[in-house]
């Protein structure tokens, strides 16, 4: 197996992850709703765009740092929040954390994590959001979100396209189910942190369709700000109409995303809805971008569609599969790189000069 300073891109670790990790744990983390047209979409849209470079503009010095709520960033490159770090290696999200924060940019922390939120801050050298579901017992989310809020998490995000758990048909031909060594770590104290382990289908599946809230409205956005001081993300948004409404209840941050193609088969490429929702939007929340994101060129093509930064998270799973937190650090680091690169021949010597006028 090759170390991770020998990859040359990002695409080059999921087949070495796909080597080290079980049949089950692989097709978790790359399965997608249905017949994953929209897993497939998410990169192929991406793969359409094209890049009208600029050229003659002095590039020999460039800054790739940028502010996502009012956190300085050494790169527009976010660790998205992705579930069962465990499954992928022993030292599971506290790897990825410390990457990231070797990295200089955010980690956002599942709540389906196999290492509880006070091991994460604990162990983080830079901000850590948490990614949110809303469980239907009020008071276990309003206890959650009072730990996170403990435990030093600077933001949460809210995932809202998640009302019920997309047709995952290789989960569901595995019986996928965390072994009995792995638990969502977070839960443990409201005994909500093991996955069903009989049945005919996914544990996953059961344990949303039983634990978590598909009657949630815009309204929850309203209760958790009367919960926390922390700023609240939207997670999941493909419409510009729903993204306006989320700026209006409050929201600081609206992450347009397709849950990897993960939830609703046959859904919009974000790339493909991220310039209209960030004109909708106008400003008045910071937008994310996630969905495909594998070359520097990609981020440049959201930042130039509207996006203040992108979430990477299959290709972290392949790190930390790959080789550990070494293997998380050189994924970010060779998109970064990538950016760079792209940046240069792009003829943008700042973040603040990738514009719209960049991308078809």
């Amino acid at each position: 197996m090759r170390a991770p300073a020998e990859f040359v891109n990002v695409l080059d670790f999921e087949p070495a992850a796909r080597e080290r990790l079980s049949a089950l744990a692989y097709a978790y983390y790359a399965t997608g709703a249905n017949d994953e047209i929209t897993l497939r979409e998410n990169r192929a849209a991406l793969d359409r765009r094209s890049l009208h470079y600029r050229v003659l503009i002095d590039v020999s010095q460039r800054d790739l740092t940028t502010t996502v709520l009012e956190h300085r960033l050494a790169m527009p490159i976010l660790v998205a929040p992705t579930a069962f770090h465990g499954l992928a290696h022993p030292d599971a999200e506290l790897a990825a954390t410390r990457a990231a924060g070797a990295a200089g940019t955010v980690m956002v922390l599942s709540t389906m994590s196999n290492t509880p939120v006070e091991a994460v801050t604990a162990a983080a050298g830079g901000p850590v959001w948490f990614q949110l579901y809303a469980y239907r017992d009020r008071g276990i989310t309003r206890d959650l979100v009072q730990r996170v809020e403990a435990a030093n998490c600077e933001a949460l995000m809210l995932t809202v396209d998640a009302p019920v758990l997309g047709r995952r048909e290789r989960d569901l031909r595995n019986r996928f189910s965390l072994p009995p060594e792995l638990v969502v770590a977070n839960l443990t104290a409201s005994g909500l942190d093991c996955l069903p382990l009989d049945g005919e289908g996914s544990g996953l599946a059961m344990y949303f369709s039983t634990l978590l809230d598909p009657s949630l409205t815009w309204d929850v956005i309203d209760w958790l700000q009367s919960i926390t001081r922390l700023p609240i993300l939207v997670k999941g948004i493909v419409r510009p109409d729903d993204a306006v409404l989320a700026a209006e209840h409050g929201a600081r941050g609206i992450v347009v995303s397709n849950h990897g193609g993960r939830q609703l088969d046959t859904a919009p490429a974000t790339i493909d809805v991220l310039g209209p929702i960030a004109t909708a939007v106008a400003g008045r929340a910071e937008i994310l971008f996630d969905g495909g994101i594998r070359r520097g060129t990609d981020v440049v093509k959201a930042l130039a569609l509207g996006a203040k930064a992108v979430m990477v998270g299959r290709p972290v799973l392949w790190g930390l599969a790959a080789g550990g937190e070494a293997g998380v650090a050189r994924v970010l680091e060779l998109l970064r790189d990538e950016l760079d690169t792209a940046m240069a021949l792009c003829g943008c010597p700042s973040i603040s000069a990738v514009t719209r006028d960049l991308v078809d």
